[in-house]
């Protein structure tokens, strides 16, 4: 919990810490650097080194399940050890510390070392800095500190892919250019949480976690926060990974050369509308606002497997984007007041394992239907899965409110 003193005194703006914003801006800052550099590996991997399409996707998913495993780790520790701050500056500077790597990389077995270490670093400072961000939160705007935190990083998100498009063309498509462009803002953000950010004292009483991963501490994290990773989960097998948006765009005949506009577009209205998401979730259910989520996913399914063209396309994207920012920033608000503060590290860290494994299988199961049904089959499942996780939502939204 934040030090209500320290909020009093001056330390916040629009009723959040400055560590709450801090934050924010480290993740932001992260994202434009890292989205960057993979906005344009897979193309550096293929057309500069000489790469197979089966290495960048065998790279790229050894790298994101070993930040997904990593997580549950480092968040058991900040639990153990008490404190968060360090392991999500410890993972900060991984990340930043990978960055002049990529330019400097003679070959792919270089690039396949600094992605791991990057993704590594994202895993030791993922589940840390949420329990942290849960931490500093003061009470009763826990929703409206995730909504800042998720609508900064995904501005980042944002950022990172036009920025890189923009030094594409400046420097003449030099790679190794963008790629050193992309170092500063990595350092940035990890001077700024060395700098900017505070971890509150521990609270007197609280108490101490010695196996924070043992089955009786699993226990403790209470049923309310397992229905809570259970729904997260069926919610994410809807949610497929978004390079299916890609696929569905140029389906409908977007141009190569603009198909990045697809995560611009969702990443904007993601990042627009997390925040005041957040806000509203402080004043009303959160779970109803997660079923509103819910609704407009089902919502941008059906629109993606069914309305024709460009402007069908452009409506679902847009959809896809609020709905992500009515229920991300809110799912980890849940998580953080289902659990004891002495085990939030743990349980962010177990909430990111169970997710992304079913991100994975989700993404299994929509390239299995797009191959065999096509891609109306693919976004008709997803609405389907979507749907589950609705009704499930239904009998906990009164003991979620």
């Amino acid at each position: 919990m934040a030090d209500t003193a320290e909020v009093k005194a001056g330390s916040s703006w629009r009723g959040l810490p400055t560590g709450i914003w801090a934050l924010g801006f480290v993740s932001m800052l992260m994202d434009v650097s890292s989205e960057m550099i993979h906005a344009l590996l897979p193309v550096y991997l293929t057309v500069g080194l000489g790469a197979t399409a089966l290495a960048v996707g065998v790279i790229e998913g050894i790298a994101e399940a070993t930040a997904a495993i990593t997580k549950v780790f480092s968040g058991a520790l900040s639990d153990r050890i008490g404190r968060r701050k360090e392991l999500a500056a410890l993972g900060y500077g991984l990340a930043a510390v990978t960055k002049p790597v990529f330019p400097l990389a003679p070959s792919i077995s270089w690039l396949v070392a600094a992605r791991f270490i990057d993704r590594v670093g994202k895993g030791i400072r993922g589940a840390p800095r949420d329990a942290l961000v849960a931490d500093l939160a003061p009470e009763g705007r826990r929703g409206s500190a995730f909504g800042l935190r998720q609508s900064l990083d995904t501005l980042g998100a944002f950022i990172g892919p036009l920025a890189a498009i923009g030094l594409m063309w400046a420097f003449a498509n030099d790679f190794q250019a963008v790629f050193w462009v992309a170092v500063i803002p990595a350092f940035l953000a990890l001077g700024l949480i060395l700098v900017a950010v505070k971890e509150p004292a521990r609270p007197e009483g609280l108490r101490h976690v010695r196996n924070p991963l043992s089955r009786v501490e699993l226990q403790l994290l209470g049923g309310m926060y397992w229905a809570v990773v259970a729904v997260a989960a069926v919610f994410t097998l809807a949610r497929f990974s978004e390079a299916f948006l890609i696929l569905r765009a140029e389906e409908v005949g977007l141009s190569v050369m603009l198909v990045p506009l697809v995560f611009v577009g969702m990443n904007a209205v993601y990042a627009l509308s997390a925040w005041p998401a957040g806000v509203l979730s402080d004043r009303m259910s959160r779970p109803g606002l997660l079923m509103a989520g819910l609704v407009l996913l089902i919502a941008a399914d059906l629109v993606l497997a069914l309305a024709p063209g460009l402007s069908g396309l452009a409506l679902g994207i847009a959809l896809w984007g609020l709905h992500m920012g009515l229920t991300q920033g809110l799912l980890a608000a849940l998580v953080a007041e289902a659990v004891p503060a002495e085990l939030r590290g743990t349980a962010y860290g177990m909430f990111n394992l169970i997710t992304g494994g079913a991100l994975l299988l989700a993404s299994v199961i929509a390239g299995g239907l797009w191959q065999g049904f096509g891609s109306a089959a693919t976004f008709l499942v997803g609405a389907a899965f979507a749907f589950v996780a609705l009704l499930g939502l239904i009998p906990l939204r009164h003991r979620l409110a």
